[in-house]
């Protein structure tokens, strides 16, 4: 029989509408029994507050059939014994913790669906963007971000000034481990720069002027001779614009750990609409001087239409957002052209209380048109509360990085080069590039 606790409180009766009844316990024994109450047979003890234990006891809705599949359940390390976790399987064991451990996992299921698309009649890959914040370089997350340029994993970056100059400053001079408890009045007597627990001497940025200096010389030069010869059409002229300025620093690097190297030579445009905002800007400030009465023009519309243009041309688009700021509606904004992302994996620590563009979840983003929704074209989004050093080298050694994954991928390079080739007529240059020379095909944006 069951207890009379557990029986819906409707089966009793009523509860009260006295508020002085509504007691949670009910009125004490008299301390000193008299011997006729000792002498007495025991009374039933009085039962809870029906409306107590309707509170409390309150009956579940029916939970749907597809809710097995929902269970929560870590990771039984027992499973593993004898030998070691992989991350592919640590990751895919995190799907039914909760908190950001799913979200975490949700987030390689994402990258995963996005990476392997393929439109149906064209077999043309989907386009990915990755947006990542200067801190992320500064940091050994730089390294990471490199391979996926490195092999073609993204179609176009969108970075902070930092993001563009610390890849070349780390080229010419490394970064280094210190604290974040460090004071920064006694730093700063040091010429020591102080990025979290990161610190940079000032010297680098010396270094940094004297490298690309000359650089701007060179570009101001061949700005005024196309500028200065007739020959070359008005709209053919050579005018710089942020992205062709970061593909020709990543040329003249030339240096195989930099992410600008790998995207020049790969043609993976690299967007900064903050440019002039960091140690570039200072130096194209203090270029104005140097080359007066002469100045560097650079056409910030001319990226602004490349990069919508990516968006408006994609089969597909997935936008993959490491940190916030520009870096995050740049991205967005230009998959609005398009009407929005089928695929959003964003990483950051912001939340959304204040309004701000990096705490905002994706949710957000699909009533602006940049995501689209569930049912309308959308494929997925997360928002992973996490910082990026620690969950993004998880999700690329998980994904990109899993060498079964990547043997696929070779043999679906394969398929896309003989199919260019035959497009082609016969013709053994894939994407500027001959075969052989990188495993991927390139993208191809450099003339939008």
């Amino acid at each position: 029989m069951p207890h009379q606790h557990c029986r819906p409180h409707a089966l009793g009766p009523p509860p009260s509408t006295d508020p002085s009844s509504l007691t949670a316990f009910p009125p004490p024994p008299s301390p000193t029994p008299s011997p006729a109450q000792l002498a007495s047979p025991a009374a039933a003890p009085a039962p809870p507050p029906a409306a107590a234990t309707g509170a409390v006891l309150a009956h579940s809705a029916p939970i749907p059939d597809d809710w097995k599949n929902r269970q929560v359940r870590g990771i039984d390390f027992n499973d593993f014994a004898g030998r070691d976790v992989t991350v592919s399987a640590l990751v895919k064991g995190m799907e039914r913790i909760g908190f950001q451990a799913t979200n975490l996992s949700k987030a390689c299921q994402l990258i995963d669906e996005m990476r392997t698309w393929r439109d149906p009649e064209t077999s043309a890959p989907a386009t990915i963007f990755l947006g990542y914040t200067s801190n992320l370089v500064s940091s050994g997350l730089r390294e990471t971000i490199r391979y996926l340029v490195q092999h073609k994993h993204v179609s176009a970056i969108v970075t902070t000034a930092g993001g563009v100059e610390e890849d070349i400053i780390k080229c010419l001079a490394p970064t280094y481990l210190g604290a974040f408890s460090l004071d920064g009045a006694t730093l700063r007597s040091q010429g020591l720069n102080r990025i979290g627990n990161l610190l940079v001497p000032n010297n680098n940025y010396c270094s940094f002027e004297d490298w690309v200096m000359p650089i701007l010389d060179r570009m101001l030069s061949e700005q005024q001779a196309s500028q200065n010869d007739p020959s070359i059409p008005p709209e053919e002229k050579l005018v710089w614009s942020p992205s062709t300025v970061i593909a020709r620093l990543g040329k003249e690097i030339n240096n195989e750990d930099s992410i600008l190297y790998w995207a020049w030579k790969n043609d993976i445009p690299i967007f900064c609409p903050a440019l002039t905002d960091g140690s570039l800007g200072d130096m194209l400030y203090f270029h104005t001087f140097r080359a007066s009465p002469q100045r560097l023009v650079l056409d910030i519309v001319a990226d602004i239409r490349k990069i919508n243009t990516i968006a408006v041309r994609a089969k597909a688009a997935g936008m993959i957002i490491l940190g916030g700021g520009v870096i995050k509606h740049h991205i967005a904004n230009a998959c609005l052209m398009r009407n929005g992302a089928e695929w959003a994996v964003m990483v950051n620590v912001a939340g959304e209380f204040d309004g701000s563009d990096a705490g905002a979840r994706p949710d957000e983003a699909v009533s602006w048109g940049k995501i689209k929704p569930a049912g309308r074209g959308g494929r997925g989004m997360v928002k992973v509360y996490a910082e990026a050093t620690i969950a993004f080298p998880i999700i690329v050694a998980a994904t990109w990085a899993r060498p079964q994954r990547r043997e696929e991928e070779d043999g679906e390079d394969e398929r896309q080069k003989q199919q260019l080739k035959s497009e082609s007529g016969g013709d053994d240059r894939v994407g500027g590039l001959k075969n052989g020379e990188s495993k991927r095909p390139a993208h191809g944006f450099g003339a939008l």
